[in-house]
């Protein structure tokens, strides 16, 4: 029997090494040396790394990963642009359908008034644009919200072309118009000759 011991792990000897002179400008190489003391490493292995890193970029995939969570976020802030412009022309578009088929057209006598009492409004719709647009609240924000708290089901049960019915009113009554004024009856137009 043999009393030899067996033989150490002896560490692999490592690959040889290359010297190479690299000139750099005073700024990079003030950020280097800063870089150097912090991390208590030698220069050589800092520029190893950063070399291997831009060689070999399939070997460190963290910086490709940073990029697509970035553009993971401009999906999802588009996407919700998308929604928001979407649910706007909609709303516009349904406003103004509904203003051009249910609002009567106005009599001569009346259309001074009207001018007036739409400048007075468009002076409160602005001002209130501005208010809103000053603030981080956004009115269809607002509304989703009123929508999803009050009515959550209201999106699933009301169809596209389905416009509220309209209660007759009661007899002797004459209802208001669309914008605020008391009906008054149409003026008779009078036969051309």
């Amino acid at each position: 029997m043999s009393t030899e011991a067996p033989p150490a792990d002896r560490p692999k000897p490592l690959p040889p090494k290359k010297r190479y002179s690299v000139l750099l400008p005073q700024e990079l190489a003030e950020r280097f040396e800063r870089v150097a003391g912090l991390r208590h490493g030698s220069k050589s292995a800092i520029v190893e790394e950063a070399l291997d890193r831009r060689l070999n970029p399939d070997k460190y995939p963290f910086i490709g990963d940073a990029l697509l969570r970035r553009l993971d976020e401009q999906s999802r802030s588009i996407a919700t642009l998308k929604r928001d412009t979407v649910i706007v022309a909609e709303m516009v578009s349904l406003f103004v359908r509904y203003f051009l088929t249910i609002t009567p057209p106005l009599g001569e006598r009346e259309q001074q008034p009207a001018r007036a009492l739409g400048k007075e409004r468009f002076q409160v719709f602005v001002a209130q644009i501005g208010r809103r647009l000053a603030s981080d609240r956004r009115l269809v924000s607002e509304v989703l919200e009123s929508i999803a708290v009050h009515n959550p089901d209201l999106l699933t049960t009301i169809g596209d072309d389905v416009l509220p019915k309209v209660r007759p009113a009661p007899a002797g009554d004459t209802p208001p118009k669309p914008n605020g004024h008391s009906a008054s009856p149409p003026p008779t137009e009078k036969p051309h000759a």
